[in-house]
């Protein structure tokens, strides 16, 4: 059974990329190695909540941050034609799943988590405007509501985890000279990156 979701989430992956090519590609050149991540993504998500009533929500997020990541790794922008529709479309398709289920608990700790995620982003970014963007904080509220769903643990792992993965990338790019001290990369890949590897291990 979760092969077959799998499979359909492959092949939800992959239209998903479709439709997004639009969006992504004013900003960047899109490939068959964006259809093939969002793909994979899609089909890992599908996998991990097959038959639950938020597999629709978490293959929707999924598919967005792909086209964020792209786009932010590209240009260094988390564009607001993404990251503010986002918000209405996750939230909506918990809400649906939280009155399905009965777990409006569980839906107002998600829309809590994301509040505290969006704030602590907004913190940092206050503190260390250089190091993160307006498009760093508008993410991390959606973020925040998917893995505070979750638990609480899961919102924390995942905000450490896209912290850990820059760290861990920029000393590799740092050893290999390929970045100086002066160089930032883009941070929403990792905070993306970070959420999904929470999500797959909750």
């Amino acid at each position: 059974m979760t092969a077959l979701w799998a499979a359909g989430g492959a092949l939800a992956g992959v239209g998903a990329g479709v439709a997004l090519r639009g969006p992504v590609s004013r900003f960047t050149r899109v490939g068959w190695v964006f259809l093939l991540v969002s793909a994979v993504v899609v089909a890992a998500l599908a996998a991990r909540f097959a038959g639950s009533v938020e597999v629709l929500a978490f293959a929707t997020l999924g598919a967005l941050g792909v086209a964020l990541a792209f786009i932010d790794a590209a240009v260094e922008r988390l564009p607001d034609v993404l990251t503010l529709p986002a918000y209405p479309i996750v939230v909506g398709l918990l809400a649906v799943a939280a009155v399905v289920s009965g777990r409006l608990d569980t839906l107002w700790r998600a829309l809590l988590g994301g509040l505290v995620l969006f704030v602590f982003y907004f913190a940092l970014g206050a503190v260390r405007p250089g190091d993160l963007g307006g498009g760093d904080v508008k993410l991390a509220g959606v973020l925040g509501v998917g893995l505070a769903w979750l638990g609480w643990q899961s919102l924390a792992l995942g905000a450490a985890l896209g912290f850990v993965l820059s760290a861990v990338v920029s000393l590799v790019l740092l050893a290999a000279r390929r970045i100086t001290l002066r160089s930032q990369l883009p941070f929403g890949p990792f905070m993306l990156a970070g959420a999904l590897v929470a999500v797959l291990l909750s």
